[in-house]
């Protein structure tokens, strides 16, 4: 595990689409220096990343973005969600906190001890996560100088069965969640994602999980920039836990290419 890449990608769309595809957790790579704070040994760490990774996640997006008539922008990040979260926020709003997962975790998906509880988060925080957030942010800021707004459409993953970090996991686990903000998620563009998906065995609202990423600087500020969760449970598309990817990888990456004409349009 050594960080041979780099910390983020932004990809390139066309000119006119304000659609940013966001890939925040598919990354498994965890610089050396990083996996010397975290306490799991090889083994339980591999299991760990099995948990946690929403695996295949940028491929999906990827093969989206190659089916979309207007091609949208990516941006991947490209290490691990365990160096930093980047969609957590780095205060205490942070309701995961509570579970040792802000931005920095110190749990694991099992309750158990990734690093030492009092591990100051501030250095990764700084190395990791507030550059991480300015590039997003900048993506965010391009589309709306471009082209009048920008919608973000979060892509991730979640297990089939109930992992017990989460804490609203008591729900329903439809084959896709969508998550949104009262803000930022208008009601045309569920309708949007719960067309696009419909084939794909159903769809459900902000469970099990909740909410739709925003840069804080647009966060509850500026109406022109849309944001959809995209949740796909893990069974639809691939091999559990951490398994490969199946042929249901491209049926989901189609209708991803539709809400993103749709949300482009």
């Amino acid at each position: 595990m050594h960080a041979a890449v780099p910390s983020f990608e932004l990809l390139p769309g066309a000119a006119a689409s304000p659609v940013i595809l966001h890939v925040p957790h598919s990354a498994r790579e965890i610089p050396a220096a990083v996996r010397a704070g975290i306490v799991l040994d090889d083994a339980a760490l591999e299991r760990e990343l099995d948990d946690i990774t929403d695996a295949h996640t940028a491929r999906l997006a990827e093969v989206a973005a190659g089916l979309a008539r207007v091609t949208p922008w990516r941006f991947v990040n490209r290490l691990s969600r365990l160096v930093v979260d980047p969609e957590r926020f780095p205060d205490e709003r942070e309701e995961m906190l509570s579970a040792g997962m802000g931005a920095v975790y110190t749990g694991t998906t099992r309750l158990g001890t990734l690093r030492p509880a009092d591990t100051d988060p501030e250095p990764l925080i700084e190395r990791y996560f507030r550059p991480y957030a300015r590039a997003m942010t900048e993506a965010v800021r391009d589309r709306l100088a471009a082209t009048g707004r920008a919608v973000v459409i979060d892509v991730h993953s979640y297990p089939t069965e109930r992992l017990p970090y989460e804490l609203h996991g008591d729900g329903p686990r439809p084959p896709v969640c969508l998550g949104t903000d009262a803000f930022h998620t208008p009601a045309s563009l569920v309708e949007l994602a719960r067309e696009a998906f419909a084939g794909c065995g159903g769809t459900g609202l902000d469970t099990p999980f909740a909410g739709a990423y925003v840069p804080l600087e647009f966060y509850g500020a500026q109406s022109r920039v849309g944001a959809l969760m995209v949740e796909i449970r893990r069974d639809g598309y691939m091999t559990e836990p951490g398994g490969p990817a199946g042929p249901g990888l491209h049926r989901l990456a189609s209708a991803l290419a539709t809400l993103v004409d749709g949300a482009g349009r």
